[in-house]
């Protein structure tokens, strides 16, 4: 049997040159994004960390790498097993965290552990909250408009029993759950059942509020899926929306959402909605026509994060991981949106 020669040099380099001719989509990513604007959130949380994880152990993973790990697993909603195996298997991804062959790539539990430190110091909205910061400073969002609404993310449904449902319902745990630690650990106690158009959903909400003409996300909320959309609004309005239209669908109608519109100062473009007894004039149905010609541009940011993300289902458990996780989904959204964007100018 012949033995088989490893890559040579060159071969990595073809290899490599071969991607790039088949438009790998990561090397938009590091074309297009300073990812440096980052490293000063990252360098505060995660020094304490590392030192804790260096002493008698070996040096640790350049905290921008290990970022851009997160960054990859939000773009393709890679477990952490699954994000070690696919860093040592694709040259895409070692190419994109700037790795070498002979580079030691970071395991799924050093993975996790970056993970779970900067959910625990709330590093993950910091981070959001810094690309659009940056954005701003650039000029990027329109400021023409703001549209809001909320898709589903759902999480592994549990199989409880009735009663165990109603207890978790009104904030109690299951004393069989509370002596049985294992067992509680792999239970979701903040994940809400709800039904929509007939369909039913396990998990949890993404709120929204986006600039209309640049399709980007300018804030997010984190629910469980039993909330409705309207409650969301007080939260993602706020003093800079001041003078802008407000686009969203008549979920977002009724008095306590027209008073929080008003004292956002806020243009009300929210779709208008007929009742049994008060149906809708032909006027009222051609102005929300026309609105939805602006309002439905949100729906694009959950059709990419969906579609594109496979991001309509996350693998956690608890409401502060599924927030990390659907924040991390906002943020690679902006970041691809950003890229669009810029390329359009580019093209303009």
């Amino acid at each position: 049997m012949k033995n088989v020669n490893p890559l040579g040099l060159f071969d990595e380099h073809f290899i490599l040159e071969r991607l790039t001719k088949l438009n790998d989509p990561l090397i938009k990513l590091n074309r297009y994004i300073d990812w440096n604007i980052f490293s000063p959130i990252l360098d505060q949380a995660l020094i304490d960390f590392e030192k804790d994880k260096t002493k008698g152990g070996r040096p640790p993973f350049d905290r921008l790498m290990m970022f851009k790990v997160l960054v990859l697993q939000g773009i393709y909603n890679l477990s952490d097993d699954q994000m070690e195996f696919q860093i040592t298997d694709r040259r895409s991804f070692m190419r994109f965290l700037k790795l070498k062959p002979s580079d030691k790539v970071p395991d799924s539990k050093t993975i996790w552990y970056y993970r779970e430190t900067l959910i625990e110091k709330g590093v993950i909205e910091k981070l959001f909250e810094q690309f659009n910061t940056t954005l701003d400073h650039q000029g990027v969002f329109a400021n023409e408009g703001r549209m809001v609404d909320a898709s589903f993310v759902e999480v592994p449904r549990q199989r409880n029993t009735r009663e165990e449902n109603k207890e978790i319902k009104i904030g109690q745990t299951p004393q069989a759950w509370k002596e049985k630690p294992h067992k509680l650990s792999q239970k979701d106690v903040d994940a809400r059942w709800t039904k929509k158009n007939n369909a039913t959903f396990y998990g949890y909400k993404n709120h929204v509020k986006a600039d209309t003409k640049t399709k980007l996300v300018i804030d997010y909320l984190v629910t469980n899926a039993s909330v409705h959309d309207s409650q969301a609004l007080e939260y993602l309005l706020n003093e800079k929306d001041k003078e802008q239209e407000l686009y969203a669908d008549s979920a977002y109608t009724g008095e306590n959402q027209q008073k929080v519109i008003a004292e956002k100062k806020m243009k009300n473009k929210v779709h208008v909605k007929g009742y049994r007894n008060n149906p809708l004039t032909e006027k009222q149905k051609n102005d929300n026509t026309e609105k939805s010609r602006t309002r439905a541009r949100v729906e694009h940011i959950f059709g990419f994060v969906e579609n594109s993300m496979n991001g309509s289902i996350v693998r956690t458990i608890g409401i502060v991981r599924a927030e990390a996780k659907i924040g991390m989904m906002n943020l690679v959204y902006n970041i691809f949106r950003c890229i669009q964007l810029k390329k359009q100018i580019m093209m303009g």
